[in-house]
């Protein structure tokens, strides 16, 4: 059976990068318009976009996270889905 602690039934908004790297914006609630807002504006200031998004399950679990896109933020050029291939090669290698 399935616990909290595989990771399964654990869900978390987060900022998803077009390389597959990705921030945690909460776990509890979910974030603000003004979260969000803080968030775009961090990434544009780094030269970087992606996307909000929830994941279920744990990205340090044996099983893979699903991901599920909620809205783009500062206006990324390549494919969502793309983003989230780079994220599963990240948890490949690291793994």
């Amino acid at each position: 059976m399935a616990t909290v602690a595989d990771g399964v039934g654990v869900r978390r908004w987060i900022v998803l990068s077009e390389d597959g790297r990705f921030v945690t914006l909460g776990r509890a609630t979910d974030p603000s318009d003004e979260e969000v807002g803080h968030a775009e504006k961090a990434l544009r200031a780094q030269g970087l976009a992606g996307w909000l998004a929830v994941m279920s399950g744990s990205p340090y679990a044996r099983a893979a996270p699903s991901i599920l896109m909620v809205r783009p933020l500062a206006g990324p050029r390549g494919s969502f889905e793309a983003a989230v291939e780079a994220f599963s090669a990240d948890r490949r290698r690291s793994g």
